[in-house]
């Protein structure tokens, strides 16, 4: 029999109940979404084996809903869609899925790849999608961010900014990686723009380059988020 907990994102009623009734016959246990929103506040709440992710989501595109998933978490990603074309799967696994099933499909195909995607995947930890040092506190899947309990109103790029050398607390990240991930690798090189916003960061979480409590700048090199 096999076990695990599985969150299906797809909007379409019909295929969530052949779904479940297939999953559950098969001994594992289902949540379910019909957006994509719902979805990503799902996978960070309910922590999921397995991700089963429709690409024409009614909110967003299921490549947006990967992208959100993997800031966080490398849960197992299985996508359930009509989109055929190559170009369409080479997307989506670039995105961080780790398997395309196109609609129509086989249940005893999806079976098989449901339960490979487990396998390889076994031993895995949870993956935590909250990030907190001291008062401050990172909500990556919600992309929130409170600092004494008292809400930040960062843009796009600040959160970006910010949660990307949270996940790499006492470690020095780059000047080219920041503005690669972040910025994209147009803007590798742009270490004066990387500053002006590091410079907004600080000023919205009160922090002192003289003694930070967060943003360690590394002269030279890179900044690093203090643990």
């Amino acid at each position: 029999m096999n076990t695990g907990r599985i969150l299906l994102v797809e909007d379409d009623p019909g295929i969530r109940k052949f779904l479940r009734v297939a999953l559950e016959a098969h001994g594992f246990s289902l949540e379910e979404a019909a957006s994509g929103k719902a979805g990503i506040a799902l996978a960070a709440t309910a922590q999921p084996d397995l991700v089963v992710l429709d690409l024409g989501l009614p909110d967003m595109d299921g490549k947006q809903v990967i992208a959100r998933i993997r800031e966080w978490s490398q849960v197992p990603i299985l996508i359930l869609s009509v989109r055929q074309a190559e170009a369409e799967k080479v997307e989506a696994l670039d995105s961080g899925a780790n398997d395309y099933v196109v609609k129509p499909f086989g249940i005893a195909e999806m079976m098989a790849r449901v339960r490979a995607l487990l396998r390889s995947s076994s031993g895995g930890t949870a993956a935590n999608p909250e990030i907190v040092r001291g008062e401050l506190r990172i909500d990556l899947a919600r992309h929130e961010v409170t600092l004494a309990g008292e809400a930040l109103k960062l843009t796009r790029k600040e959160f970006e900014l910010l949660a990307l050398l949270a996940r790499n607390a006492g470690r020095i990240v780059t000047h080219r990686q920041l503005l690669n991930d972040v910025w994209g690798p147009a803007h590798e090189h742009d270490v004066q723009y990387l500053r002006v916003f590091i410079g907004r960061l600080r000023g919205k979480l009160g922090d002192d380059p003289a003694a930070p409590r967060f943003i360690l700048n590394e002269p030279g090199v890179g900044y690093r988020f203090l643990d």
